[in-house]
């Protein structure tokens, strides 16, 4: 991945900038992938069948498939939380409830919701860590 963004840097001045970065960045580090196994290849089952699941897979965009992996961590980051924990995330991000109300549902303090929510954003920080460039590309989408 960084030698991804190594090139990128290398080859800031020759990129378009009017194409979307994160397709390019998508298709970067798959090449760089499949480089790789083409340059270790040895041959095995595993390696054929990871050739056929990157054919298929170019037949989704993306950026579909970034979403989905990124969709599919934030939801097993969130089910590792321990349930209090959870559920108060849950209240607070999908709900839209303010911390006094999410306080009210439950009936507990105020402090314990600052402090599961507190305990729920540091999980998921270290959790996404890895998705952090992805999530940061995505957001500067939206400004665009």
């Amino acid at each position: 991945m960084q030698e991804v963004f190594f090139i990128l840097w290398k080859k800031k001045e020759e990129i378009d900038l009017s194409k979307q970065v994160r397709s390019y960045l998508a298709s970067a580090v798959r090449n760089k992938c499949l480089n790789w196994l083409r340059d270790h290849k040895k041959f095995s089952e595993n390696l054929i069948e990871i050739e056929d699941q990157y054919i298929q897979s170019s037949l989704i965009s993306p950026d579909k498939l970034i979403e989905n992996e990124l969709k599919k961590k934030i939801k097993s980051s969130i089910d590792e939380l321990p349930p209090r924990c959870r559920e108060v995330f849950i209240l607070s991000r999908y709900e839209n409830l303010k911390y006094m109300e999410i306080a009210e549902r439950l009936e507990i303090s105020v402090k314990t919701v600052e402090t599961q929510m507190s305990k729920a954003l540091q999980h998921l920080r270290i959790r996404l860590g890895e998705f952090l460039t992805i999530l940061m590309i995505f957001v500067f989408r939206l400004f665009d």
